[in-house]
């Protein structure tokens, strides 16, 4: 790099969390300047110095647009899963809203968004409504865009596929809603952050659906977790009603939300596949061997993750 150059400055939003943390980690070994908006910046950091952090912010324009000044891209994996206390889908569409504004406004050359497979604007589910009001914000932006889509996407960290292998190892019968027939294309954390970092490094315009190589039912997904830890587990199916009431008694036990009305309505949906080609190698089938000993060793808590310091 010559001495009078300027060093590019990438910014992910939850670089502390979850797929915010792959990127983050995949942009610093390519040796990217990367800094971090984040709803917790007095956490401790898992990069040390090498990624600054500063408050989203959404309440203070003018310093959200301050702490985007100078960035080349920005990487957002802002969201929430379900409606908690105040914190609701309107009140996080409205931030990401006034995110990409001020990113506008900052001058950011590319917003890479991640997004989820069939967003619309007219879903009766809640997540994908505000995933797709997004997205229509960020084509009708005055920026070059990238809008990766996952499905569910496993890792160390993940909450679905860890935490249906904590209840197998824990619980002699594991409830699967409905007949279990819906399918489910995961992605690993480390391909999605191979798909965006690269869609970040592109100048046109993508839409891009961030898919495994594997599809599974749900119910064969569920057999195979059981199948890699050993689970002895009884899998029975029961209505979406009743399994549903059956994990609000778990999450007052665990102190956390197991699952939501809408996840159930999600999966049976089938919204969690891709109408096109896989789009990334990793296999969940593989990944489950390689980790059989640690998923679902611990519960993972979307609470303490987002709403606790």
């Amino acid at each position: 790099m010559r001495a009078n150059s300027v060093q590019e400055v990438n910014v992910v939003t939850g670089a502390f969390g979850y797929s915010g943390k792959y990127i983050t980690q995949r942009l610093l070994s390519m040796g990217k300047l990367v800094r971090t908006l984040t709803g917790h910046p007095n956490r401790e950091s898992p990069f040390g110095v090498k990624v600054d952090a500063f408050p989203f912010n959404f309440d203070r324009p003018s310093e959200l647009v301050r702490s985007l000044q100078g960035v080349t891209t920005l990487y957002n994996t802002y969201w929430v899963r379900f409606t908690h206390a105040s914190t609701t889908f309107d009140e996080a569409v409205e931030n990401t809203q006034k995110l990409i504004r001020a990113a506008q406004e900052a001058g950011v050359q590319r917003f890479v968004h991640v997004s989820i497979t069939h967003p619309h604007v007219n879903s009766p589910l809640p997540y994908f409504k505000g995933k797709g009001i997004l997205e229509q914000a960020l084509m009708n932006s005055k920026m070059s865009y990238a809008i990766v889509r996952p499905t569910v996407i496993f890792g160390k960290e993940d909450i679905l596929i860890n935490n249906i292998a904590w209840l197998l190892r824990r619980f002699p019968v594991f409830v699967v809603p409905g007949a279990g027939d819906y399918r489910l294309q995961p992605v690993s954390a480390e391909d999605l952050a191979e798909i965006a970092v690269t869609a970040g490094q592109a100048k046109s315009n993508q839409i891009i659906d961030a898919v495994g190589p594997e599809i599974f039912t749900f119910d064969t997904l569920v057999r195979l977790i059981a199948e890699k830890i050993r689970s002895r587990a009884w899998i029975i199916h029961l209505s979406p009603k009743i399994a549903l009431f059956l994990s609000q008694f778990i999450s007052k036990f665990v102190n956390d939300v197991i699952l939501t009305r809408e996840e159930i309505d999600g999966l049976m949906s089938n919204l969690l596949i891709s109408d096109g080609p896989p789009t990334s190698r990793m296999r969940l089938s593989d990944w489950l061997t390689e980790n059989a000993a640690t998923v679902g060793a611990k519960y993972a808590s979307e609470l303490a993750r987002h709403y606790r310091s």
